[in-house]
């Protein structure tokens, strides 16, 4: 991920009410690799906090993807929705509303991803498919041969 996106997965990260327990581990990552104590990261200025997890290269499986949803929720909602619409999932903005979604039959993952491709940067795309086939492989495993 250029370091552009990473600094706004990271904002969003930082921002996300539901990752408590993924901040805290950065907290604790971060104090143990600078030598500060926890509070000293807690209380440093967000901009900081954000720089320091975006340099970050070793983050767990669960920190990255709270800042990979985090990032998309907050920054790619519009793409996330044209996906979505074309794929015929119903959403709110982009955030899917059924509880459990099935797995959409080829033909219509391929017309989304023509879509997003169609309307939105490649690296944002390239970057949003992966996210959905690290999220959930068994719903979105087709898309796996889409990306470039």
């Amino acid at each position: 991920m250029p370091l552009e996106k990473r600094q706004a997965a990271a904002a969003a990260f930082w921002e996300d009410e539901h990752g408590l327990d993924q901040q805290v581990e950065v907290i604790v990552t971060l104090a143990r690799k600078l030598n500060f104590r926890p509070k000293s990261i807690q209380q440093l200025p967000a901009e900081r906090r954000i720089k320091l997890l975006a340099g970050m290269q070793d983050v767990s499986e669960a920190v990255a993807t709270r800042a990979l949803i985090g990032y998309h929720l907050t920054s790619e909602r519009p793409m996330m929705a044209a996906f979505l619409d074309a794929v015929g999932i119903a959403h709110d903005n982009g955030l899917i509303t059924a509880e459990e979604v099935e797995a959409p039959p080829a033909d219509k993952l391929a017309a989304g991803v023509a879509a997003i491709n169609a309307a939105f940067p490649a690296d944002a795309v390239r970057l949003y498919l992966h996210t959905l086939l690290i999220l959930d492989g068994d719903t979105w495993g087709a898309l796996d041969g889409t990306i470039d």
